[in-house]
């Protein structure tokens, strides 16, 4: 696991345009809008916005393997409050119904308790993704009694229920400190049956493969934790790894892109496109810039048009049903049962 993001090790691959030229280069696979084209499909465009996802910054106490925002504690981008306010007025936009806050760790931007507070004063609803870990740092230990006091839902990474895996990915440690997490999350109602207070476990595959069958996942989760550490969560979720940033990395290194490309062309699966998050979402990055999604954010792929790329201009109306820009690395939100933000667009 390294100790170090892209950006500190100087990896050429930390500059999106690497990244970029690299899934370019890989002529066995068709581009994305060619691939809809052939099954007779219409190139992506948003239908609404309902989901603000903002992302407070790379800053995190955590360097995971597999990281595509390429976040870490050597990283300090962090949103500032005047993008923050930006961000707070395009949420009142009625169309809007969820603030969805990422980062790195979106808990350590100093202005995040405000961004809850706010939100929720404006009845919107509040997903925080939660590392887990942050919950046991100093000055984050209170973090469950806030979260829970505005019915946040959390929205928490534990890539398998397995001690050996989790570290594998998230480093020597982590497993056992998201079961103390989760513990907490618990012990404040989070999770419970029954409870107002939601907790998404999310899986992703701890190698090159695509993630099982999301239901059956969450049977085995809910067995094992609960068994073994008395752990309830309301449901999990599966994201499949996009070929960005540090998996990117990883698969490069390993000589399995192409491996790893093919197999998402070949699962392509025509049915999860209507479902794309894209298509009822816009990214903010902690500069205020405006993405079709997380992944296109961390590939520096602005929104279309060009005149709305920043949240200060937000414009609700001309931004409703914008054609979506798309890439190779579209393919992993739609392979097998796709995924998005939310897990699997088609669990069957």
């Amino acid at each position: 696991m390294p100790s170090l993001t892209l950006l500190r090790q100087q990896s050429k691959l930390a500059d999106p345009r690497e990244q970029l030229k690299i899934l370019a280069a890989q002529d066995q696979v068709p581009t994305f809008d060619a691939q809809l084209e052939s099954h007779q499909l219409p190139l992506l465009q948003a239908q609404t916005l309902e989901t603000l996802q903002v992302n407070l910054g790379r800053l995190c106490n955590m360097t995971c393997e597999h990281c595509h925002v390429d976040a870490g504690p050597d990283r300090r981008e962090i949103m500032q409050i005047e993008n923050i306010e930006h961000c707070l007025r395009a949420l009142a936009h009625p169309g809007f119904q969820t603030l969805d806050l990422t980062g790195g760790a979106p808990e350590m931007n100093p202005h995040f308790r405000l961004m809850v507070r706010r939100g929720r004063e404006m009845g919107k609803r509040i997903i925080d993704r939660c590392n887990l870990t942050i919950l046991l740092a100093p000055g984050y230990r209170d973090l469950p009694e806030f979260l829970a006091e505005h019915e946040v839902e959390i929205v928490a990474s534990l890539p398998c229920y397995l001690e050996e895996n989790t570290d594998a990915q998230r480093g020597d440690g982590a497993f056992q400190k998201s079961i103390q997490a989760l513990k907490r999350l618990n012990e404040v109602g989070y999770g419970a049956p029954e409870s107002p207070l939601k907790l998404t476990l999310v899986y992703n595959p701890v190698g090159h493969s695509l993630p099982p069958d999301q239901g059956q996942l969450e049977s085995a989760y809910r067995e094992q934790l609960r068994s073994r550490f008395g752990i309830e969560f309301t449901n999990l979720i599966t994201i499949t790894n996009m070929p960005i940033s540090r998996y990117l990395s990883d698969l490069v290194a390993q000589e399995r892109l192409e491996e790893y490309m093919s197999r998402l062309v070949q699962a392509f699966n025509p049915e999860t496109v209507p479902g794309v998050m894209c298509r009822s979402l816009i990214s903010v990055d902690w500069e205020g810039y405006l993405y079709d999604c997380d992944f296109n954010q961390m590939l520096a792929l602005p929104v279309s048009p060009p005149r709305q790329r920043h949240i200060r201009d937000f414009d609700y109306g001309s931004l409703e049903k914008r054609p979506i820009v798309t890439q190779r690395h579209c393919f992993g939100c739609t392979a097998g049962a796709g995924s998005s933000c939310g897990g699997a667009l088609n669990p069957g």
